[in-house]
């Protein structure tokens, strides 16, 4: 499914996930795609959560595993430095006031399709249920959950060298 719902974005590519850093593994060469679709005009974002916040660490011994967020994170932000310069790709470090809410709560767009994670209290992301949303109409479901994503987007600093 996630393959095929970024091979049909042709405009936007939101990844609002804390790490992100399951794309980079799971998605065949997912640097070429990511080249590609900014190429052709989409629009490419990745939230991410700060690796040494204060949420960050915290979450780390809730989740007490060895792959730790800080090192999920930072697999993710060696992999968008490769695409550094590429127009249309951009990365942000979320809030300091916004990451307490933004752990918890994954938003995956492409266009009007949307994989959103509410994640549960102990587990990591990746054991959390995935809902797949469709935007049908102005104001339901999937708008909030892009609202809220752009809503941490919009509060979010570059990350340095972006």
């Amino acid at each position: 499914m996630w393959a095929q719902l970024i091979a049909n974005a042709r405009t936007d590519l939101v990844f609002a996930g804390y790490t992100n850093y399951f794309l980079w593994l799971e998605q065949p060469a997912f640097h070429a795609t990511v080249r590609s679709k900014a190429e052709a005009g989409c629009r490419i974002r990745f939230l991410l959560g700060e690796p040494d916040g204060d949420v960050t660490q915290q979450r780390e011994r809730i989740e007490d595993v060895a792959l730790t967020v800080s090192t999920r994170i930072r697999i993710t932000l060696e992999n968008v430095a490769k695409l550094k310069g590429v127009p249309g790709v951009e990365a942000r470090f979320c809030s300091p006031e916004d990451a307490v809410n933004f752990v918890s709560l994954s938003v995956f767009r492409f266009d009007n399709d949307a994989l959103v994670t509410p994640h549960l209290s102990r587990g990591a992301g990746h054991d959390s249920p995935l809902m797949h949303l469709r935007r049908n109409q102005a104001g339901g479901l999937f708008d909030r959950f892009s609202t809220h994503a752009e809503e941490l987007w919009e509060s979010a600093r570059p990350i340095e060298g972006d």
